[in-house]
Order: C-alpha cells, then sequence, then structure tokens
C-alpha cells in the first residue's frame, strides 16, 4: 500500500479547474477538482507543469493554500515577471481548463491537528500560502491549540486573504498580526522588516515550547531564522521553507 501511494503522488495527474479568485494584483488562488487526489498535509507543495503546442514543457513548485477536503485543493500563485509558469496561471488559465499536476510533496514542513504545543506562523509575501493551509487545518479540526501569524507584506494592498485572514482571526485560539514594510494602513504607526521588537512582541516565546514555521523569500526566511534562535528558541523547533528565483 505505501508502494502504491508513493508512485501515486509521483505520477502525474490531471486536475480540472472549477475556480479561479483574484486574491491581490498579482496573485491568484485557483481551486482544482483532482479525481484521484491521494490527501494531503498542511504545509505540502505539488508540482504543475505546462506543456506548450511544440511539446516543450515547464514545471514548478506550488504550497497548496487548502487543507484537505476531499478531491478538491486550492494553489495560490503570485506571478514572477517575465517568469515561465506563473503568468500562465494567474492571467490565463480559466474555469474548465486542465492541469497537469503532481504530489503531494514534503513531510518536514507541515502541521497536523495532532500536534501537540503551540504554533506560531511567520510569513513574508506569498510565503503566507501554505501557512494559511495549516491556518484551515486547525479550523477544520476545531482545534483548541493556540495558533497564531505574523505575516509580513509591503503594503495593505499586497495581502493575500483578506477576508479569509478576518475569519480566522475571529477565533479566540488564533492570533493574526500584519507587519509593513513600505506602506502602512491609516492609524498603522509602524512601517518597517520584521526585527528583534517584533519577535519579541509578537512571537511565541521561548519557554512557550511550541513550534515555528517560517515561509517566503531566502532572505525574509534566514533573518527571521536567525532572530528566533538568537531570541532564545530552540532551532531544532523551527522549521523553515523558502523560495528565490526560478524562472516563475
Amino acid at each position: 500500500m505505501e508502494r502504491t501511494a508513493i508512485r501515486r503522488r509521483l505520477t502525474w495527474q490531471v486536475a480540472t479547474v472549477t475556480d479561479v479568485r483574484r486574491e491581490t494584483e498579482t496573485a491568484r488562488t485557483i481551486v482544482l477538482e483532482v479525481p484521484d487526489w491521494p490527501g494531503h498535509a498542511a504545509g505540502q507543495h505539488l508540482d504543475v507543469r505546462l506543456t506548450a503546442p511544440d511539446g516543450y514543457r515547464a514545471s514548478r513548485s506550488y504550497s497548496i493554500a487548502s487543507a484537505w477536503s476531499g478531491s478538491t485543493i486550492e494553489l495560490t500563485v503570485e506571478q514572477v515577471p517575465g517568469g515561465e509558469v506563473s503568468p500562465y496561471l494567474v492571467d490565463v488559465l480559466t474555469v474548465g481548463d486542465p492541469l497537469e499536476i503532481r504530489g503531494p510533496v514534503g513531510g518536514w514542513f507541515v502541521w497536523k491537528p495532532e500536534q501537540e504545543g503551540p504554533v506560531q506562523l511567520i510569513g513574508g509575501g506569498s510565503g503566507v500560502v501554505p501557512l494559511r493551509a495549516m491556518l484551515r487545518a486547525h479550523a477544520d479540526a476545531s482545534s483548541t491549540t493556540p495558533i497564531r501569524l505574523l505575516y509580513s507584506v509591503r503594503r495593505p494592498e499586497s495581502v493575500i486573504y483578506v477576508s479569509d485572514l478576518k475569519e480566522l482571526a475571529s477565533s479566540d485560539d488564533v492570533d493574526v498580526h500584519l507587519v509593513y514594510t513600505r506602506d502602512a494602513p491609516a492609524g498603522e504607526s509602524r512601517v518597517g522588516r520584521i526585527d528583534a521588537d517584533v519577535i519579541s512582541q509578537y512571537a511565541l516565546k521561548p519557554e512557550d515550547g511550541g513550534t515555528t514555521y517560517v515561509c517566503g523569500p531566502t532572505p525574509f526566511v534566514e533573518t527571521v531564522a536567525d532572530l528566533l534562535v538568537a531570541a532564545g528558541h530552540d532551532p531544532a523547533r523551527v522549521r523553515t521553507e523558502r523560495f528565490g528565483p526560478t524562472g516563475g
């Protein structure tokens, strides 16, 4: 059975787009129906492959944005200027279109409802995508585990999942705090990157015994991980997922 499950995850299959939602000017959520989806844990990703009329193929990895709920999954893609794959997914793909996928992939950067201890999520830009899946899994399981999100974005219009985060933050067990690096909304005085003061004020304390998940561009992840360790967090309890230039 295990070999069958692994073979299924490594085999390309065709999903069907059932819905698309614009999240920001450059980001879009794609809802896919996958008849033979084996299920996934929050935090995993999958591969997407496009094939051009001349046979040229390009594939990219994208985090799964949703908790597991049967045969439907969601991807949220941020467009990379000049990219080969993301512009098509963000601006061209439409409801009813087929899309080749393979997965799920990954086992380290995951959160499961049965996991013990509080959870800290720290995301930069589109690094919030797998963290949103964790928040959704937390809500779907009616978990009472304390979970908090520290989300770094350039400006208010760059926030992905605006309404979703407001809904999730209404739970007593969920805390969401946004950090703006370029422009802040009215009433928000601080503008700047996540630093030691922000970690001290809004992140879990080392003595809380929780697990921290950090996702975003490589420089962001490395900086935040260093700040956490400098603040006394156990490096073994800081899990990271990073992305960099891949051709989009």
